[in-house]
């Protein structure tokens, strides 16, 4: 009566250290010789089944560093994307941060191997629901998922140490400099739709906004709640 379970074993964690060996490599060949050097970042990248986070019929390309439809006409970044956004917030086991637009829910898992709470916010029902399961179902107990627009924040849960936007809006969102702690920093795709936007770094300093310029990336374009 073994015999079924010797079999599931086998089948099953080979495929995982598959898995596990290519995140190794992605992380050596594309993301920390690109210059991510925090130690905290590097390991979160090495321990995130993005493998998990993605459509089944894109598992084979989990983990190319290059973005992935995940439904929706929405993406998942790019690893290195998700690793340098997340370095310049420079995360640490006390922070409280806000993630606006939760895609397939791979960039708060990121998060939450480093940080205490993380709070994302999705816009589309259903990308929002299934990213609750799939963390829900690996085991994050520090990721709190909201449906709705990400422009009005999360105000009851302010002040946030950091805020990352995984989509680009034309502007900054004043609801989101509110809702920055002082000391705090936000990365954020500034431009307009279709086009090279600029991932810029916001830094909030004796009450003043900072901001500066820090590459040339293309997202998926804010999405607000028009009704």
């Amino acid at each position: 009566m073994f015999w079924p379970f010797l079999i599931m074993f086998f089948t099953i964690f080979p495929q995982e250290e598959k898995y596990a060996a290519a995140r190794d490599r992605l992380v050596k060949d594309h993301i920390q010789s690109q210059g991510i050097h925090n130690k905290k970042v590097l390991k979160a990248m090495r321990t995130v089944p993005r493998h998990k986070l993605v459509p089944p019929s894109q598992r084979p390309n989990a983990y190319l560093d290059r973005p992935l439809p995940i439904g929706d006409g929405q993406t998942i970044s790019q690893p290195f994307i998700v690793a340098f956004m997340t370095q310049l917030i420079d995360p640490n086991k006390d922070m409280r941060v806000l993630e606006i637009g939760t895609g397939s829910g791979y960039q708060a898992a990121v998060l939450a191997e480093m940080v205490d709470q993380v709070y994302t916010i999705e816009i589309i029902r259903s990308l929002g629901e299934k990213a609750e399961k799939d963390l829900s179902d690996l085991g994050y107990e520090n990721i709190n998922v909201r449906i709705g627009d990400g422009y009005a924040g999360w105000p009851e849960e302010t002040p946030f140490d950091a805020i990352i936007v995984t989509a680009a809006p034309d502007r900054l969102p004043q609801p989101l400099i509110d809702q920055l702690a002082e000391g705090g920093k936000m990365v954020v795709p500034i431009g307009p739709v279709n086009q090279i936007q600029e991932l810029t770094l916001i830094e909030k300093k004796n009450g003043k906004i900072r901001s500066r310029s820090v590459a040339p990336v293309r997202f998926v374009p804010f999405t607000r709640d028009t009704l």
